[in-house]
């Protein structure tokens, strides 16, 4: 095809991804609870800096100072909101290493090989810079239907 898109994969401004499972079970970490599993260098990196950037922002809640992560999950998850605050930032914690680790042991794509952004085989999101912000872009058809099909989920278990 004369007009395929093709990027490399050690491009900064794709953030690629396999559909899959993670090995531990989370509840707080939203990226835990994503079934999008990076698998180029870069793609875990902006995953890793994702995390630093929520966990960084801090809420003050009963008495304590806790980070993104646990201010949000106490906002969206119900069963967490029951749970004793202390509980709710250990957990997080836990869920926050482990998450690293299942980073650190992934089996990437090499960075010296391109990709189709016509592929089927993999979700690819163009990174746009959005003021203080990087916002995802689906950046083919194939991620555009999957991203289309998260949202209904988030929104139908939010009704």
């Amino acid at each position: 095809m004369a007009d395929e898109k093709i990027i490399s994969l050690d491009d900064i401004n794709y953030a690629v991804y396999k559909i899959g499972e993670w090995e531990n079970h989370y509840e707080i970490n939203q990226i835990g609870l994503s079934n999008e599993i990076p698998v180029t260098e870069n793609t875990v990196q902006h995953v890793k800096f994702s995390m630093e950037e929520i966990r960084n922002t801090k809420f003050n809640i009963s008495d304590k100072t806790v980070n993104g992560f646990v201010a949000i999950a106490l906002q969206l998850n119900s069963k967490l909101q029951d749970m004793d605050l202390d509980e709710v930032i250990d957990l997080e914690e836990t869920e926050y290493n482990n998450i690293l680790e299942e980073l650190s042991k992934l089996e990437l794509l090499n960075d010296d090989d391109s990709l189709s952004l016509d592929s089927e085989d993999y979700l690819i999101y163009k990174l746009e810079k959005d003021c203080h912000v990087t916002v995802s872009i689906p950046a083919n058809d194939y991620t555009k239907k999957f991203f289309d099909n998260e949202l209904k989920k988030i929104e139908d278990a939010l009704d």
